[in-house]
């Protein structure tokens, strides 16, 4: 039975249905995407976007903005082509920015809402983890309640370091294993504030799990049930999102029990294809996805033309 063009797409089940709109978000005119890869809404509604920007592109920004309803606003960050990795946005007394990492030039950047640079961290070299050439390539930042916030070197060496808000260095931990404390791409990070005290869950991705540590690195406990290749996370009204590689986007309850899992596009093997072979309702390898303010789920993918999925709640 073929899926017709103009029929709608409803993934999930009771409570959590949502009608399914891939390419919702489109490059403007002269922009082409690369990977799609992280995201973040403001305060006022806007959207951003970060891409690593195709090939073909004749514009070169990293960044694209949009309002709350899709449409395209403005673009700016050429110089993050190639490395637009992750986006986290955290507001700061009565100022928004944006926090970046550039996995080509293999830094951490502060920006406000308009692209100019506020603070850049390269290599950390204060943790004494990189005294012989092990590389740094951060991906996500997470933010904690009393300004600090954590850097995850997922490509790089699997550390996870803590800095002030002034981008002053406090202390580092993981690194790359196995066992308890230990992780293997901490590809995505977040504090989950869910419970009576904040804690730090890190998505250990080659390690197929998440694991929380306290917000001074100790490490807490596991959750495997439900996770595959888990990216990044969101949080609203006490349910977690996550964006997972291998082809899937889940939703946890308040005692990480699986809600549902929607697009379950697995066995994925469609990354370099055209978009005519992409299948409608399925994930390739979701890489970011964000709760919007107003419940919708939005999901950008790791896919070298890009693609940008919302999932609107059905009521």
């Amino acid at each position: 039975m073929g899926f017709k063009l103009d029929e709608k797409i409803v993934l999930g089940s009771g409570n959590h249905k949502y009608e399914c709109i891939h390419d919702w978000l489109t490059p403007p005119e002269g922009m082409l995407f690369g990977d799609t890869h992280g995201l973040a809404q403001d305060s006022h509604g806007r959207i951003y976007l970060c891409h690593t920007v195709h090939p073909n592109s004749k514009v070169n920004d990293g960044v694209c903005v949009y309002d709350e309803h899709g449409k395209f606003l403005k673009s700016f960050g050429p110089e993050f082509k190639g490395g637009s990795h992750g986006l986290d946005l955290r507001k700061e007394g009565g100022h928004e920015y944006l926090y970046h990492c550039d996995t080509n030039r293999r830094k951490f950047v502060k920006t406000d809402l308009d692209g100019k640079v506020l603070m850049e961290i390269g290599v950390p070299e204060a943790s004494g983890k990189y005294t012989t050439g092990q590389p740094f390539v951060p991906t996500n930042v997470a933010f904690s309640p009393n300004g600090d916030f954590y850097i995850s070197d997922g490509y790089g060496s699997s550390w996870i370091h803590q800095y002030d808000i002034k981008g002053n260095y406090i202390r580092t931990f993981g690194g790359q294993g196995k066992d308890a404390g230990q992780v293997n791409c901490p590809h995505g990070l977040w504090i989950d504030p869910r419970g009576h005290e904040p804690v730090l869950a890190v998505a250990d991705r080659a390690n197929r799990r998440l694991q929380y540590f306290t917000l001074d690195g100790k490490h807490i406990s596991f959750v495997t049930d439900g996770i595959r290749l888990p990216c990044h996370f969101s949080f609203r009204k006490g349910e977690m999102l996550i964006p997972d590689l291998e082809s899937v986007v889940t939703l946890l309850d308040e005692k990480n029990q699986v809600i549902t899992q929607l697009g379950d596009g697995r066995p994925s093997d469609l990354r370099g294809h055209p978009r005519k072979d992409f299948i409608p309702g399925k994930f390739i390898h979701p890489h970011d996805a964000i709760f919007l303010r107003n419940g919708d789920i939005l999901v950008a993918e790791w896919v070298p033309i890009g693609r940008v999925t919302l999932l609107k709640r059905v009521h």
